[in-house]
């Protein structure tokens, strides 16, 4: 990795697995499997939200996942044009464009879903999704082909007014056309675009700034429901409610955090030391394996309610972590700088756990943050072990595929994949079997993710992305 101009593999990889197991979390039969196997607040077989129901699964990590690789991008995009000497108001207004491109992708998608379009689903809705899967083409990737830049953005411009256009004028099952409804998932990445880049932005040079803005974030996060404070006069503004909640930023927990790895890592690939086998093999296996160990054995304990034995297991591993890499060299050096950053994270949301009535995604507690970020941190090790110093290219494409082409993977399954297997009656049987036991159930999401990374790998291969 002495190129400063290779590609971060292992980004690309963590970005793939986020959005993948997203896609499968979503298309597992419910009811009929482990509980482990769902969000932990929503149980089977009922999946009733119960926001008192601590603990954490691996699908509570995926979106923290997505999100750390989002602020490890930032050093990738926003630092390289810094230095080619773009100046921080273009870098600002890339941000804003890019946060109103996504919240308008949250808006657009949802309202297409079938599910939105009619109840039950019917060829209109089937045809309707799939015509909103061809106009977001126009929409977020460069054509191909040899055309003045007018043209490009005149067709970009002609998308957007499709899409108008069929939100304005379509009948929808739950009513008429809303800035409310809209994906939460993709409204949040816009929130993160904009206040995450800002914040990178001016602090991409200053690690303090960065802490100190998350330590105001925290205060205010924790006094949002403090009567008659101004740190929940803050909290509960909002010029656009749709759009904008203060609540959103407490993801910048993990997006920001997710910048300071991305420092390292850029910093590692322009390293002259960075590459090659300077390090032993038998230590980025044993360093792999350590990652991998520490994110497994917190998501059993804290889903289990081992506490104690979790944070003691925890601080073992993290020991031992920490002795094998003593004295790193090349790549080492890299994993040492994470291991350090995902160490003090995890132990942060550890310390944390007690609080709020135990770790949740929903409604999200201040250690689910901090507990994430630090066993991102870990999958982040696991996959530059994997991808960039071992070069396994091959075995991970479909991972790296499909995390430089995230937005067509996720939505690729309700607006392209379901509304074709209808339109040929095989959908409702497919599920009606899968349905009937828990091991086919989870093989119903892993058909149906398989069929959605298929359309991704392809459009990756033939460079149609989605860009905002």
């Amino acid at each position: 990795m002495t190129n400063a101009a290779h590609r971060a593999y292992s980004l690309d990889a963590l970005r793939g697995y986020a959005i993948l197991t997203m896609v499968l979390s979503a298309t597992v039969a419910g009811g009929i499997l482990p509980g482990w196997m769902y969000h932990a607040q929503t149980p089977p077989p009922t999946h009733e939200f119960n926001p008192l129901l601590p603990g954490l699964t691996w699908v509570d990590l995926v979106f923290p996942f997505f999100l750390f690789a989002m602020g490890a991008a930032f050093p990738f995009s926003i630092k390289k044009r810094r230095e080619k000497g773009e100046s921080r108001l273009r870098l600002v207004i890339d941000a804003v464009l890019r946060g109103f491109q996504l919240a308008f992708f949250a808006i657009f998608i949802q309202h297409f879903y079938p599910y939105m379009l009619s109840s039950p689903q019917d060829l209109r809705s089937w045809l309707l999704a799939i015509i909103c899967f061809a106009v977001l083409f126009p929409m977020f990737m460069r054509l191909p082909w040899n055309m003045p830049q007018w043209a490009h953005v005149a067709v970009k411009v002609g998308a957007y007014a499709v899409a108008a256009i069929m939100l304005a004028f379509t009948d929808y099952a739950v009513g008429a056309f809303n800035l409310y409804t809209s994906n939460i998932i993709i409204l949040l990445l816009a929130n993160m675009a904009v206040f995450g880049s800002i914040v990178y932005i001016f602090t991409m040079d200053n690690w303090l700034a960065r802490i100190v803005v998350m330590a105001i974030l925290l205060g205010i996060t924790l006094g949002g429901d403090i009567a008659g404070s101004w740190t929940k006069a803050v909290f509960d503004y909002s010029p656009l409610p749709w759009l904008y909640k203060f609540d959103y930023l407490k993801y910048l927990f993990i997006v920001l955090p997710g910048s300071m790895a991305g420092d390292y890592l850029l910093q590692c690939m322009r390293s002259d030391n960075a590459g090659g086998r300077e390090t032993g093999r038998w230590r980025a296996w044993v360093c792999m394996m350590l990652a991998l160990t520490i994110i497994v054995s917190n998501l059993v304990c804290l889903y289990g309610r081992h506490l104690v034995a979790n944070i003691v297991i925890s601080l073992i591993l993290l020991l031992v972590m920490k002795l094998v890499l003593l004295r790193p060299v090349g790549s080492a050096r890299l994993w040492t700088r994470l291991l350090e950053l995902g160490a003090a994270l995890l132990l942060i949301g550890l310390c944390f756990e007690p609080y709020q009535g135990g770790i949740k995604k929903d409604y999200a507690t201040i250690s689910y943050f901090f507990v994430t970020s630090g066993l991102a941190c870990m999958a982040l090790i696991v996959f530059h072990v994997i991808c960039d110093y071992f070069k396994y290219r091959r075995s991970t494409a479909f991972l790296v595929m499909s995390g430089q082409n995230p937005m067509v993977a996720y939505v690729a399954g309700d607006l392209l994949i379901m509304p074709v297997l209808n339109l040929c009656g095989v959908l409702a049987p497919f599920m009606a079997l899968m349905g009937t036991s828990p091991w086919l159930g989870f093989l119903q999401g892993v058909v149906l993710t398989t069929l959605s990374l298929l359309v991704t790998m392809f459009f990756t291969r033939i460079k149609w992305y989605w860009r905002t």
